[in-house]
């Protein structure tokens, strides 16, 4: 890593504590960070809570982060526009997300496909238990929020639907 790239880590470091977020996770290439970090309290986080403050504090990062975080802040605010009117499809337990029933398979939904109530999106495991999660309301899958191998809270956004 150059010491730039370095000294902008460390500025996300600070930013993401202080507005106390508990894992962070960033794939550029073969460039992979995750970050976790310990919080007193436990308080869920959703992710349109999130891009609130990524896209309130743009203004305050400083002039060496805002370069890297303003694509960030622009495309999470664009994509909660884009999903106001739709349904989301919500994680109803803590684990670790999989779009497909094994490793190599093709996934159980992907965008511009149509789902039925009931019909099964995706696997979170928890706890080594792989638990199929149905989808809540029938229509086109807009959007996956997650990927493969994520980590995801109870109540987080994994898919929008366009009802209908």
């Amino acid at each position: 890593m150059k010491p730039q790239d370095i000294e902008d880590l460390k500025q996300l470091i600070e930013f993401l504590k202080e507005y106390q977020v508990a894992e962070f996770d960033l794939e550029r290439g073969d460039l992979k960070i995750r970050l976790k970090f310990n919080q007193p309290q436990a308080q869920a986080s959703g992710i349109s809570e999130i891009a609130h403050m990524i896209s309130s504090a743009q203004g305050s990062v400083p002039s060496g982060t805002a370069r890297s975080a303003a694509p960030v802040a622009t495309v999470q605010e664009s994509t909660l526009d884009a999903d106001a009117e739709l349904h989301l499809v919500k994680s109803p337990i803590v684990g670790t997300y999989y779009g497909s029933p094994s490793p190599g398979a093709a996934p159980f939904v992907a965008p511009g496909d149509r789902v039925e109530k009931g019909q099964v999106v995706c696997i979170v495991e928890a706890m080594k238990l792989m638990n199929e999660i149905e989808s809540d309301a029938t229509g086109e899958i807009v959007k996956c929020f997650v990927s493969n191998g994520q980590p995801i809270e109870f109540g987080q956004p994994l898919f929008s639907v366009r009802l209908g």
